[in-house]
């Protein structure tokens, strides 16, 4: 069994989380301004697959490796980091341009809009210290079938990861028409995003919290 406040204490993570900005939402609202909803959809079921495959390794231990060999998890969560600062580097620059601003990009074909949104999922630093180090601390040895508590409790992630993403894509039409036009808001949102993705890299750079033993 699994208790309530680990399942609140794994939701509440998950939808902090998936609120603030990162690789998963840039790509899905840039690929939804750009090529419409059907489009953002098909990319989210690949970011969705990404989501699987942490669960399948979290479920069959890899944490361990990671306790074991705290160097390689040091070094994946600071190459996260240098990546979500990249991301905070694109939005502020000069000459940077929104997410929500449309753009001309090239109509990909489903099979590489699932692609993309499975690789840019495997990639984003944010998902690998949730599922190495956030949800394993809400695991509780004494209730035993540790496994199993590690697959409830990243579905639970999962659900609400989606649910978010999911309206995100279906307003992120919405919020384009309604920036389009409004050069200050654009601007504003370009820093907002900036800032935060800065902050959340600085977060990820200096937390303590480290993979624990499945």
């Amino acid at each position: 069994m699994i208790g309530t406040a680990a399942i609140v204490g794994v939701a509440a993570a998950a939808l902090g989380m998936v609120l603030t900005p990162g690789p998963n939402m840039m790509y899905l609202v840039s690929r939804t301004v750009s090529q419409g909803r059907g489009a953002g959809l098909i990319s989210l079921t690949g970011v969705a697959a990404g989501f699987g495959v942490y669960l399948a390794a979290a479920t069959a231990g890899i944490t361990t490796v990671f306790a074991v060999v705290p160097g390689l998890y040091l070094a994946l969560k600071m190459a996260g980091a240098a990546y979500l600062l990249w991301l905070a580097w694109r939005a502020v620059r000069p000459g940077g341009v929104s997410v929500f601003t449309p753009s001309a990009m090239p109509a990909d074909p489903a099979r590489r809009l699932f692609t993309m949104g499975l690789v840019t999922n495997l990639l984003n630093p944010k998902i690998a210290i949730m599922y190495m180090a956030l949800i394993p601390q809400f695991v509780a040895p004494e209730r035993g079938h540790l496994w199993w508590q590690s697959l409830c409790l990243g579905s639970v992630q999962i659900a609400v990861a989606l649910t978010v993403n999911g309206l995100i894509v279906l307003g992120a039409g919405g919020i384009s028409n309604f920036l389009t036009g409004r050069p200050l808001w654009l601007r504003a949102q370009r820093w907002l995003m900036g800032s935060m993705l800065g902050a959340i890299a600085v977060m990820v750079a200096t937390d303590r919290a480290r993979p624990v033993p499945a």
